[in-house]
């Protein structure tokens, strides 16, 4: 961990003093409980000044849906408390299902839409009558904290995300450019370093927890919002279509097929990456050199001669690719948005489209659904007057972790922070605030608590303990206009809260937790249904957007590799080589309506033998999908002459070259594939 900075103090400074605000505010309009908005201050405040905004808005939404569902609940089934129990569980599990589906601060809708009504609804059993003012104070309490983190955070020495924004950008184009010049240039490492593209993939998916903030960021550069979503896009597709180079380069290189003028042109375009030249006539240029090195195909191309066409066609991609991206990144810097249009273009679909783990976010909300359930039993039956903030608590705690492969280690840390919390709330208490006459005098007792808490809340580390200690100590607490201390009542409550929150750890460590392997395994698995279904009859219908899901997938499974076991990792080899054979498969199953008669026929059992691979599980293609596609390659080389040939032609290289790297070169059945002498 670094010692905090400057910046760190200054988010700690404006937190404390959104706090303040927002206490000295409740007790001003007579709020019943003020210390509901201060701990919302500390939950809502971001360093980012966009991110705070931006989870303000969906806060307050969610606050109000949480409320009017309790107002629902409440007095129609009071008289059935277990009725009452099962139907805020119901709705808190719902709220958290549909959250994990968005990876976007607008999940936080549902998610305060969720275990809002637990935290007004609980409480509420004792008083059913009083429910509707109850709701209303709780959604005013929180609504005013959230508008004076959101004051404070975009009027007091605002951070913006656009230099955390550049910073990441410049640091990922380093890394990108270092690996295409090994790519391009003669002094290639004998084996591509897998680690390092998926650390790319991970780095380009990171960029999505600042898109929201950006939007959100007032100060103009919001109008660069597309740009950096296709932006994503771009450095996302630089993987497979690098990776496809590498391979191509390396299939020429090992039969020595490969020519001194394409040679030349990898030369070139290596010095033309090293000196970040953005001048578009020489990206023009290359790119014309490219597309006049392809070869004739002819009638009967030879391997050689599919794989270096295969080659060319990658390299004007990655061309395209890269000057598209020093254009998004100069929109980037300047705050405008795209009007040009882009050499390599996507749907919209393909910019937006998000993995949703349906599996996981269920999961998730069982165990939110039996944690409630247990702590209300226990509630119930012992008759605990206080033990309300046992389900309130294993609700929030639960819901805060969920997106977690594991969340239990993360909710014991909510919860032993909790006791650090309760432990400042006692001192506080009986000790301090009976000395504390005044509210100036108040807020210098809880200052040196709270700066303490918002300077280790801007460190990544050690943020949950910090939030949890801020939050749980005002609340503790229960700071009220008047001063009143009840040890029975503090006890109670704060037993409460561990209990709830322990509860929630043990039931998610049953229900829910899994271990970052397995999250990889699995999410690898989901990659390869979607290449069958891809490769079946109602496939994707566009390569780019299977794509962008596919590398999506494998961003999330990037960070996730440090927990495989070395001899349990030799799959991951092929993950970006999937990503290749699904844009391959879509595109070849689109356009083998327009191939003769033969040629459809063969690569329409080439996709269902696939289709069968895929769904099957098996990791390594079986030799009849090697001879599925070297029949096929046979077949559709008769119509390499046509455009929609050759396009199929480049398909089936790619997917012989991403299931069977190590396969012998494609020999026609015809035998005229002999190998022509090839320039030196």
């Amino acid at each position: 961990m670094n010692l905090p900075g400057w910046r760190d103090w200054a988010f700690s400074i404006k937190t404390f003093g959104a706090a303040m605000l927002a206490l000295f505010l409740a007790l001003w309009i007579d709020l019943p409980k003020p210390y509901w908005a201060v701990g919302t201050v500390y939950i809502t405040s971001q360093v980012l000044a966009g991110a705070t905004r931006s989870k303000a808005v969906y806060r307050i939404g969610g606050t109000v849906l949480g409320a009017v569902l309790t107002v629902a609940l409440v007095p129609n089934l009071v008289d059935a408390p277990e009725l009452l129990v099962l139907a805020i569980a119901l709705w808190v599990a719902l709220c958290l299902y549909v959250s994990l589906l968005d990876r976007t601060p607008r999940s936080y809708l549902m998610m305060l839409g969720g275990y809002t009504a637990a935290l007004i609804g609980f409480p509420a059993v004792g008083e059913p009558g009083a429910v509707f003012d109850t709701a209303v104070a709780r959604a005013q309490e929180i609504t005013l904290g959230i508008l004076c983190a959101s004051l404070v955070s975009s009027v007091v020495l605002p951070q913006s995300v656009v230099p955390a924004i550049a910073g990441r950008l410049d640091l990922w184009l380093h890394d990108a450019r270092a690996w295409v010049g090994d790519v391009l240039g003669r002094a290639r490492p004998a084996r591509d370093t897998q680690a390092k593209r998926l650390r790319l993939a991970s780095d380009a998916i990171a960029f999505d927890a600042l898109a929201t903030p950006l939007r959100y960021d007032m100060i103009g550069a919001e109008r660069s919002v597309e740009a950096m979503a296709t932006l994503r896009q771009h450095m996302l597709m630089f993987l497979p279509i690098v990776s496809a180079i590498a391979d191509r380069i390396e299939t020429l290189e090992r039969a020595r097929a490969l020519p001194q003028r394409l040679r030349d042109l990898l030369d070139e375009m290596a010095a033309w990456i090293a000196a970040g030249i953005t001048d578009l006539a020489e990206a023009a240029r290359l790119r014309g050199t490219a597309e006049a090195l392809a070869p004739d195909l002819g009638a009967q191309p030879t391997w050689d001669d599919l794989v270096r066409a295969s080659l060319l066609a990658r390299l004007v991609d990655f061309i395209d690719l890269r000057q598209d991206t020093r254009l998004l990144q100069r929109h980037m810097a300047d705050g405008s948005p795209v009007g040009e249009p882009l050499a390599f273009r996507y749907t919209a679909a393909a910019r937006t489209i998000r993995h949703r783990d349906h599996g996981m976010a269920l999961l998730s909300a069982v165990g939110v659904f039996l944690s409630i359930l247990l702590t209300c039993a226990i509630w119930i039956a012992t008759g605990w007057p206080d033990g309300a903030g046992a389900p309130m608590m294993a609700a929030v705690a639960c819901s805060f972790f969920a997106a977690q492969d594991d969340p239990a280690p993360s909710i014991l840390g909510f919860a032993n922070s909790a006791i650090v919390g309760a432990l400042g709330a006692a001192i506080y208490l009986f000790a301090v605030l009976p000395l504390a006459t005044t509210f100036e005098m108040l807020a210098l007792a809880f200052a040196p608590s709270l700066l303490l808490c918002g300077v280790f809340m801007a460190q990544p580390r050690t943020a949950p303990l910090a939030m949890g200690a801020a939050v749980n100590g005002p609340t503790l607490i229960a700071l009220q206009s008047s001063y009143s201390a009840d040890f029975a009542a503090f006890a109670n409550s704060a037993i409460a809260v561990i209990l709830g929150m322990w509860t929630a750890a043990v039931v998610t460590r049953l229900v829910r937790s899994v271990g970052a392997g397995w999250s990889a395994r699995r999410l690898r698995a989901v990659n390869r249904r979607s290449l069958a279904r891809a490769a079946g009859r109602h496939g994707a219908q566009n390569g780019l957007e299977l794509a962008a899901l596919m590398l999506d997938r494998v961003g999330l499974i990037a960070p996730r590799l440090a927990a495989l076991p070395s001899d349990d990792a030799e799959w991951t080899d092929d993950l970006l080589a999937e990503v290749r054979v699904g844009i391959n498969v879509v595109e070849l199953r689109r356009d083998r309506r327009r191939l003769s008669g033969p040629a459809r026929a063969a690569v329409e059992r080439l996709l269902a033998a696939l289709a069968r691979h895929f769904q099957g599980g098996a990791e390594a293609p079986p030799a009849d999908i090697l001879d599925a596609i070297d029949a096929a390659l046979d077949a559709v080389r008769h119509d390499a002459g046509q455009a929609t040939g050759r396009t199929a032609l480049m398909g089936l290289v790619g997917i012989r070259r991403g299931l069977f790297p190590e396969a012998a070169p494609y020999r026609a059945a015809s035998g005229a594939g002999a190998q022509p002498e090839l320039a030196a």
